[in-house]
């Protein structure tokens, strides 16, 4: 993001008269995704938090970009990197995602990803999947033709940073969109829309988060954008996930596009922070766990 466009933004969204307090609004882009932040509060106090976004979000690209240089990129091309306290709290969600869902969250599927998406060799591509490969430590280590994407995961925990970043400036009213939601009080109403199907559900957020996720919402190579470490085709439309943090929103609903109900339900009543899942399917029905 330009510094200038968001300073313009936060200018733009200050100018509220005659009052010091007022609901403000800005809009920008941040991760390559629209974004918009809805904070009620102290004019000055907004200014100051706001002029803090610019640097936290470049720290989150330093982390994870896969489109300018990071650590991440920096991993990927080398094989290895020494990570950042950042970059090692990123892999270190992955791989609890990983764990909570027996495997369907899976960020070796980056080569799998880019073969669909340039022509390359599927084949070639998915011999180097899986997670289990990576060697996590002071230094994380892939094996040669791996490299990982945490395109699943990061927009979540970068809304979760703002949010918490915003807490730390004293607002208790906030809607945060960094490509997930998450809310600072509430309620706020949200909502969920299938690709197809169009606006199907809604969902009221107190202090929680949203993300969703719909495969058929992008292609490559001819199919969903979302990728199964095997192979598996989806088994929902859309699935979208309330959550404590928008982090484990995000990777929930990118994996679990993949799982059965009965696999959601389990996992749903071992995971407090897991909120509520709305399913929808390819005729367009709607179930809730």
């Amino acid at each position: 993001m330009r510094r200038r466009r968001f300073l313009q933004i936060v200018a733009a969204s200050l100018a509220v008269p005659g009052t010091a307090r007022a609901e403000l609004v800005w809009q920008g882009v941040a991760l390559g995704a629209d974004a918009e932040l809805r904070l009620t509060g102290d004019r000055r106090r907004a200014e100051a938090a706001l002029a803090g976004l610019p640097a936290l979000l470049a720290r989150v690209e330093a982390w994870c970009s896969l489109y300018r240089p990071s650590e991440l990129t920096r991993l990927n091309t080398e094989g290895r990197v020494i990570p950042s306290p950042g970059f090692a709290d990123l892999v270190a969600m992955a791989d609890d995602l990983h764990r909570l869902t027996d495997g369907l969250f899976d960020p070796t599927v980056q080569p799998l990803w880019q073969a669909l998406a340039t022509g390359g060799d599927v084949a070639v591509a998915r011999a180097g999947i899986g997670w289990g490969r990576v060697r996590l430590g002071a230094e994380i280590r892939l094996d040669p033709g791996q490299a990982l994407t945490f395109n699943g995961l990061a927009q979540g925990h970068a809304t979760d940073l703002v949010r918490d970043h915003l807490a730390a400036h004293g607002f208790t009213s906030a809607l945060v969109n960094i490509g997930e939601y998450a809310a600072l009080g509430g309620p706020f109403r949200l909502g969920i829309a299938d690709p197809v199907a169009g606006m199907l559900a809604e969902s009221v957020l107190t202090q929680g988060a949203l993300a969703v996720s719909s495969p058929q919402a992008m292609q490559i190579g001819g199919q969903g954008h979302i990728l199964h470490p095997q192979g598996q085709p989806p088994r929902w439309s859309t699935v979208a996930v309330e959550a404590d943090s928008a982090a484990l929103a995000d990777g929930l609903s990118t994996a679990l596009v993949f799982a059965d109900r009965a696999q959601i339900a389990a996992l749903k009543s071992r995971l407090p922070a897991l909120r509520r899942v709305t399913l929808i399917d390819g005729a367009g029905d709607l179930q809730r766990v």
